[in-house]
């Protein structure tokens, strides 16, 4: 059982620490959080391909079916957990896990068949699905309204800092080995993630404050028919109903088909056009690391111009650089790429949520996201597997980079075809 709030701690959320409004020391922890768990648990994930390959003669597609069954279960995972963190906060949720996730990595290093791996890596995935993603997303959209884009650009340079940690990973491995990187990776989770668990609150209505760090509204406000109008947000069903939504979500399962097979075979396809290993994997790490400015900068662009146009630059720079992957064996094309795709990608990340909380509102944020989420895993599974496969039976990657790019492009019309928006504030 967690430990419960008493009157001391009580007070100091209402204070913030250092007058510190408590939604900002949130963003921070969920960002840490958000960095470890996601280098750990996905974006380092391409590093044990050339070694589990060594160890045990799999192929690249049966390697890559990890990441689809990762996916596959995030796709169903996602929007239980959704109406879970709706429902029980998501405070409790992070808890258990990243507790999970630290039991996933060491059952993966006791691994011995590819079933046994295969398993592991889902038990990751359930760890991650309750640490991440959609109960992050909500616990940072309970606490920020009119600054949701700037609060959520902030939470995800965890993810895009995360690719710092790809490097160590790699020299874990070839130092020690990939069994005991892992191990060390596990208990990682728990002295780090653990303790910051225990940090985040759920909703700040709970310790007397309002999102923001603002004020109540007042009664004449409230009660004011014009403006109970503006701020009725959309029930679950009218949202499901709504073209914005749609659009939204599969723009994410492109989205993340894209990126889920750069992410996962970026060494493997540098590894083939004779990339040393090392360099490879600081290209890698890059990928997340360029991707920070894209986070900042959309979520801040999202709190102050159209939305839409917004997220359609996003998709339009992550189409550029699908494209200028194939042109990787060239210096400019790769450096060119690192611009282009981290940017768009880290843009849209952050983008996503606030379309969501600015169309719909907070209430239902939890299970609209889960959706989302959800959905987008799909891709997930697709991407990879896709890519995987394609290496194997023609021995390159660049048609599986011009199917994406084309893929990708289509994304643009669909932010740019929501709709109009309906005014929550």
């Amino acid at each position: 059982m967690l430990p419960t709030m008493n009157k001391t701690s009580f007070s100091s959320i209402r204070a913030g620490l250092g007058r510190v409004f408590y939604g900002w020391w949130i963003v921070a922890t969920v960002s840490v959080m958000s960095l470890y768990v996601s280098a750990t648990t996905h974006y380092s994930f391409t590093a044990f391909f050339d070694p589990l390959v060594k160890e045990f003669g799999w192929s690249y597609t049966q390697i890559s079916f990890a990441m689809s069954l990762r996916g596959m279960e995030m796709s169903i995972l996602s929007p239980i957990v959704g109406f879970l963190v709706d429902r029980y906060g998501p405070r409790r949720l992070s808890f258990w896990g990243v507790f999970t996730i630290g039991v996933g990595f060491l059952m993966l290093s006791l691994t011995q068949t590819l079933w046994m791996f295969y398993a592991s890596i889902v038990l990751i995935a359930f760890g991650g699905g309750g640490c991440t993603g959609v109960v992050m997303n909500n616990v940072v959209s309970n606490w920020f309204q009119r600054r949701i884009g700037l609060a959520l650009g902030i939470m995800n340079v965890g993810l895009g800092a995360c690719g710092l940690m790809i490097p160590i990973v790699v020299w874990l491995i070839d130092a020690y080995g990939w069994r005991s990187a892992v191990v060390a990776l596990g208990v990682g989770t728990w002295i780090i993630c653990v303790p910051l668990a225990l940090v985040i609150r759920d909703r700040p209505e709970q310790y007397g404050l309002h999102p923001d760090g603002g004020t109540a509204p007042s009664a004449t406000q409230v009660n004011s028919p014009g403006d109970r109008k503006a701020a009725a947000p959309m029930t679950f069903p009218e949202a499901l109903r709504h073209r914005a939504f749609l659009f939204i979500t599969l723009g994410e399962v492109i989205r993340m088909m894209a990126l889920a097979a750069v992410m996962n075979h970026i060494m493997p396809y540098l590894n083939v056009l004779q990339v040393p290993r090392s360099t490879a994997g600081l290209i890698a790490g890059g990928l997340t690391v360029f991707s920070i400015p894209g986070r900042l900068c959309f979520g801040w662009l999202a709190d102050r111009f159209d939305k839409r146009w917004v997220a359609a630059v996003a998709s339009g720079l992550m189409t550029i650089g699908m494209f200028l992957l194939c042109y990787a064996d060239q210096g400019w094309g790769l450096i060119i790429f690192l611009l282009f795709f981290p940017i768009g990608f880290g843009g849209a990340i952050v983008v996503r949520g606030v379309m969501i909380q600015s169309y719909f509102g907070r209430e239902a944020f939890g299970r609209l996201i889960g959706l989302l989420m959800g959905a987008s895993a799909v891709g997930g599974i697709v991407g990879p597997t896709l890519a995987g496969y394609l290496f194997d039976t023609m021995g390159s990657y660049t048609f599986t980079w011009i199917i994406l790019g084309i893929a990708t492009s289509t994304t643009v019309a669909m932010m740019l075809g929501l709709g109009p928006q309906k005014k929550m504030d």
